[in-house]
């Protein structure tokens, strides 16, 4: 009894330690973020980033645009040098803070010389033409940074670099907390010099091709640059001291005078999108160039410029769209940090993880393992939810990213992995149930049998005999398909074993009749016919006695012990049923019974060969026994043989009637 009950103490046990195991690899996976791990991280940061609410962008970023009908109104990219150098003029005198320019004059104008209509710059080159208009003030150029290392090419560029101060927390790092560039595609020096602000416009989408964060600072040579927006940022607010202070490997915060920004240990920041798509004012070049945009569109604002027209366009993937311009990438960081709403993953993020991944999953661990399955996969379902609406308030009201990754794998692998355990050990309690159930059969077989053994032992020994009999029949019976379905292999284990009960009912029957060495006369042969009424009598009765309603095991051995001298024909006892009103069982039993009665050598009478007995019951096909089970007693005469010789070798002597 102890030992039971340290089986039912240890199975709560077993399904705890089954759920905490999930749990804390999940942990693992949170804090050390293996590179299948954290791509999916990324699209849990995409689907939080869609549902999380926004600002809208801010009024002080706009977006000129060359889009196709500037082409079609001006004419094919790129304009010639004037024409730019307009456009520069037209947003100045529309009050435009800053002109950040997303385009790359790396090549001298292909328009060639142009005259300026004044005596005095008459056919002087459109590049300097444009200079002098940069020369004005208020323009921002852009450039790319290259990182081939296999080609450092020394290219004659004017970039204008950063004075940043580097704060280090201590923590020692292998790499630089920026990206360290090899080279630059910039415009030409004279436009570049002119214009005495300049930002690269880099913007590396991850492995997987989305777009969620930007380097604002980056390293060539032995000088740190700022991207276009900072540059533009820093020229409409008349920001002075930057400042990079690394606190981890991983995280980092830039300082912009009083702004902080938050960044990882690259100096990416994490974009804030505003919406899809042209969410930002965008205004068509053209119509700027034509006086058609009222000046208070860009007054105050800071303007990007940049090409959006058919084969002139850059366009990345972001997580809220797949076709989003790469001059509107620039004007996020810009709205960004203008608005300061910043998303950033704190340096203690993946440990926070860790512990709620910890908290949860223990939590869910002890439900499943004392309060059982659908307990723990409400309770999960629940804590799924809190977790995910969690992280989703965090972000969108908080700007702080804590991913539910963890907390979510680690509930569903403890769920999983409790329901299988408890599963098998239900399985296990299951099998147990059954194996005492059979073995509560056996023994009910075995008692009956003794007492049948007791009263009579040949009759004993016959019942017995039958048990061999049964299975090697129901066995090739099974491969009929007027049979297949219900000699399933569990109802053959049943059936052989109940078989040896069929003349339980002979207990009844009074010694004088059973064991009389000769014929019985009519009054003797219909008290030996009521034996299948009487064992079918002791059955009803130890089902009222004990309360068991629709047991099928005693249905079954009451269909066997009831029915086994019924006829195909309708001419056997005690019901006189015929063909398929006779249970399969007691039309098998008809058989096996039969056959070990004509081959025993018996009190009153000499036994059959087995040729006979074969014989004896295949005359009696269609009408004393099924066809079907005769056919299937046909092909496996030989093994009955076998067994009617072992057990002839093993009982000698003569044997009662059966």
């Amino acid at each position: 009894m102890r030992s039971a009950a340290r089986k039912r103490a240890s199975r709560p046990a077993a399904v705890l330690l089954a759920g905490l195991v999930p749990v804390f690899a999940s942990a693992v996976l949170a804090i050390y973020r293996p590179p299948a791990f954290a791509r999916i991280d990324d699209s849990v940061y995409d689907a939080l980033l869609r549902g999380a609410p926004t600002r809208p962008p801010s009024p002080r970023v706009a977006i000129v645009d060359v889009d196709e009908a500037s082409l079609t109104s001006v004419g094919q990219w790129p304009w010639p040098r004037p024409v730019m150098g307009r456009l520069i003029v037209r947003l100045r005198e529309m009050g435009a803070s800053v002109v950040a320019l997303d385009i790359i004059f790396a090549e001298s104008d292909r328009f060639g010389v142009e005259s300026a209509g004044d005596s005095r710059t008459a056919r002087r080159p459109p590049d300097e033409i444009l200079a002098d208009t940069l020369r004005g003030g208020g323009v921002v150029l852009g450039y790319g940074l290259t990182f081939d290392e296999r080609r450092r090419v020394r290219t004659p560029c004017v970039l204008h670099p950063v004075s940043l101060a580097v704060i280090d927390s201590g923590e020692k790092a292998d790499a630089a907390p920026f990206f360290r560039a090899t080279g630059a595609i910039c415009s030409l020096p004279v436009l570049a010099d002119a214009a005495r602000a300049s930002g690269f416009l880099n913007a590396a989408p991850d492995a997987d091709g989305i777009l969620r964060r930007v380097p604002l600072v980056a390293e060539l040579g032995d000088r740190v640059y700022p991207s276009l927006a900072i540059a533009a940022v820093s020229a409409a607010t008349g920001i002075t001291d930057l400042a990079l202070h690394v606190s981890t490997v991983n995280a980092a915060r830039i300082t912009l005078d009083d702004r902080a920004v938050p960044v990882d240990g690259k100096s990416n920041l994490l974009l804030r999108y505003r919406g899809e798509k042209r969410t930002f004012p965008y205004l068509s070049a053209g119509d700027v160039l034509d006086g058609h945009v009222p000046a208070d569109a860009v007054r105050g604002r800071i303007v990007f410029v940049g090409t959006t027209a058919l084969g002139t366009r850059e366009v990345v993937a972001t997580p809220l769209d797949t076709l989003f311009a790469g001059v509107e990438v620039q004007a996020t960081v810009a709205d960004n940090l203008l608005q300061g709403d910043f998303i950033s993953r704190s340096p203690a993020g993946s440990v926070f993880e860790a512990l709620a991944v910890l908290a949860v999953g223990s939590a869910l661990s002890a439900l499943v393992a004392f309060g059982g399955i659908v307990a723990g996969a409400l309770g999960a379902a629940i804590l799924l939810l809190g977790a995910w609406w969690a992280a989703g308030e965090l972000l969108g009201g908080h700007g702080v990213f804590v991913s539910p990754l963890a907390p979510s794998l680690g509930l569903v692998s403890a769920l999983a992995a409790m329901t299988f355990v408890r599963a098998r050990i239900e399985r296990g309690r299951a099998e147990s149930a059954g194996r005492q159930r059979t073995d509560a059969q056996r023994l009910m077989v075995q008692t009956l049998l003794s007492l049948t053994e007791t009263r009579d032992a040949e009759t004993g020994r016959h019942s017995r005999r039958t048990q061999q009999y049964a299975r090697l029949l129901a066995e090739q019976l099974a491969s009929h398909a007027e049979f297949r379905d219900y000699l399933t292999p569990e109802r053959i284990d049943l059936l052989s074993s109940l078989a040896p009960l069929h003349d339980i009912g002979k207990v009844g029957i009074p010694d004088h009749i059973l064991n009389k060495p000769g014929a019985l006369t009519p009054e003797e042969l219909v008290e030996m016919r009521k034996h299948p009424v009487l064992g079918r009598d002791v059955i009803l009765r130890a089902e009222q006695q004990v309360g068991v309603r629709d047991d099928a095991t005693l249905a079954l051995a009451k269909d066997i012990v009831y029915t086994h001298h019924e006829r195909w024909d309708g001419a056997g006892y005690p019901q006189g049923l015929r063909e398929t009103q006779i249970p399969i069982a007691g039309r098998l039993m008809a058989i096996v019974d039969v056959y070990d009665a004509v081959v025993s050598r018996t009190l009153y009478q000499a036994s059959m060969s087995h040729e006979d007995a074969v014989k004896f019951i295949v005359g009696r096909r269609g009408t004393h026994f099924d066809p079907a089970v005769v056919d299937a007693f046909e092909r496996v005469a030989p093994e009955f043989a076998a067994l009617a010789h072992d057990a002839a070798a093993a009982e000698p002597g003569p044997r009662a009637r059966a």
